[in-house]
């Protein structure tokens, strides 16, 4: 029996003073929370399952309201994501639940997310974002990064930039938000990171790909948040590895 084997974990990091990111694996959330060791889960493959990061946006209050909230909508939706389509329909739903949860609360006005994530079906696997966190193939061919960002360009010597184009929720008017959404086979063996900016930002995707290569999820997961650490840790660091096993 093919299963789906999902290892989590969230942190604050070292500069921020809460953790505004959430993490959504099938019908788990875990919301605004710390997880210095990862939390592996598994199922079993064939009904849709949703696994996605939400950061919520920095600068602007409730952030981690509005992650929380866009986890447990797609917590909720999950099993029915069976095609591009539920999906962005659910992604626009939840850019109205954060909106409408602002709508008339100055203590919530402006609150926004990003999400990236992976829905694991039967045959295939649906890769989504709204923002700039990201979806990376960490399969044997190396890493390989399968969202789309939501920002501009990085101005040289800078690697990053915090500013983002789209997302759910924020201080922009209610419209429809544009999701990236991309569909891949899928095969025994298949690995994929989803993940928050504070993984990406501090640390080069060749050292991201080093620490996968080198040892398994549980491990990586660790190593990865450590190495973010290592490196200032200067934002909640989120972070779930996606594996297919036969």
């Amino acid at each position: 029996m093919a299963y789906i084997a999902v290892t989590a974990l969230s942190h604050v990091g070292l500069v921020r003073e809460q953790n505004e990111d959430s993490l959504v694996v099938g019908p788990w959330t875990l919301c605004g929370t710390v997880t210095e060791n990862p939390q592996t889960l598994v199922f079993r493959l064939g009904k849709p399952l949703v696994v996605a990061v939400a950061d919520g946006l920095g600068g602007q209050p409730a952030g981690e309201v509005a992650s929380a909230l866009v986890v447990r909508q797609l917590a909720t939706a999950g099993p029915s994501l069976d095609d591009a389509e539920a999906l962005g329909d659910v992604l626009n739903l939840c850019n109205r639940v954060v909106h409408a949860a602002a709508d008339g609360r100055p203590e919530l006005t402006g609150m926004g997310t990003t999400v990236a994530g992976a829905v694991v079906l039967a045959e295939s696997l649906m890769i989504f974002n709204v923002g700039d966190s990201k979806v990376f193939d960490a399969g044997p061919g190396g890493l390989r990064q399968v969202s789309v960002d939501d920002s501009p360009p990085p101005v040289p010597p800078r690697r990053t930039t915090s500013l983002v184009t789209q997302t759910l929720g924020g201080t922009r008017a209610l419209s429809a938000v544009d999701p990236h959404v991309a569909a891949f086979p899928l095969g025994p063996g298949d690995r994929y990171l989803v993940c928050s900016d504070g993984l990406t930002d501090p640390l080069p995707d060749d050292a991201i790909d080093d620490l996968l290569r080198l040892h398994d999820d549980g491990r990586a997961a660790f190593e990865l948040w450590k190495a973010a650490i290592e490196a200032g840790g200067p934002d909640n660091i989120s972070l779930a590895l996606v594996r297919i096993g036969a």
